[in-house]
């Protein structure tokens, strides 16, 4: 019995020192998407436009990059405090296994990244302090995009106004703490899309917009396979109350199948409209999350 006792111990020994040299590795060794590269982006006014366009109105880093009103109506962001960054998506009110602070994009937090820390930050989910960021900032999906348009969305980023905003550091909680640092990977841009193809245009929109993100519903925070926008992710609001996102497959009855593409269109161009009023709304009513402001304004 005593030999069995040693033999177990061993054992017990043994794997424990194999999982603390394994999170001893997590914690050193990643992540690892090399190093960042080494670029300059060209501040040009066709790239500061296009860039402006794509991280208001397309991936909407503003929207989750300043601070909202979230008393109403879909959220608008604040427009003096553009890009601070300060927004928490964390257990309460997302689920999420920690609490994860968006970040200051403006030239008072990035002044002194490189174009090659931001680049790596965009689409390879790794910041300047090598840290791996959670992919609610959706990262994984700004890596399938042209180069180019990363580029547009950095020199937009340089002329944002500098504001000092303190934001609190983001954390993960156990286990979550190991696991975010093997997420990060290498980006594999791809090249813009020809719009003559409808299709293929549409997806390289929907993945920049993160589109499948929100309106997919998730098991232990991945996708549920063959429910891809399908709807019925649910976010917490400020009174309590749960939104659900919506079902925006072709599907007849409970989708957008009946839907034609005037109807869509439309949808979104209700809300650009100048006399359309994000209100306050008064708690127990219907409000979402959806930021229609920002896409909205989309070409």
């Amino acid at each position: 019995m005593k030999k069995l006792f040693i033999v177990l111990g061993v054992v017990l020994l043994i794997l424990f020192s194999l999982v603390s040299a394994s999170l001893v590795y997590i914690s050193a060794a990643l992540p690892d998407v090399g190093t960042a590269p080494d670029i300059e982006v060209e501040v040009t006014q066709e790239r500061i436009d296009r860039g402006k366009h794509l991280a208001n109105h397309v991936m909407v880093c503003m929207h989750c990059h300043t601070p909202k009103e979230k008393t109403r109506f879909a959220h608008p962001i604040k427009p003096t405090m553009l890009g601070a960054g300060g927004n928490l998506y964390g257990v309460e009110k997302e689920g999420l296994p920690g609490n994860y602070y968006s970040t200051n994009l403006t030239p008072a937090n990035l002044g002194d990244w490189t174009d090659g820390e931001i680049y790596r930050a965009i689409t390879a989910g790794v910041n300047k302090e090598k840290k791996a960021l959670f992919p609610i900032m959706p990262w994984p999906n700004y890596a399938k995009m042209d180069q180019e348009d990363i580029y547009s969305v950095i020199a937009y980023l340089r002329t944002l106004d500098p504001i000092e905003h303190e934001v609190p550091e983001s954390e993960s909680f156990f286990p979550m703490n190991f696991i975010i640092n093997t997420m990060p990977t290498k980006a594999e841009p791809s090249v813009r899309p020809d719009k003559s193809d409808p299709v293929t245009w549409g997806k390289y929109l929907v993945t920049a917009a993160s589109c499948m993100d929100c309106h997919t519903p998730k098991e232990k925070g991945a996708n549920i396979p063959g429910m891809e926008l399908a709807g019925g992710f649910e976010f917490g609001l400020e009174d309590g109350s749960v939104v659900r996102t919506a079902n925006i497959t072709p599907d007849l009855n409970t989708g957008i199948g009946s839907w034609t593409e005037a109807m869509f269109v439309d949808r979104f161009k209700a809300y650009a409209d100048s006399s359309f009023e994000f209100r306050e709304v008064p708690a127990g009513q219907f409000n979402t999350v959806m930021p229609w402001k920002n896409y909205a304004q989309m070409s």
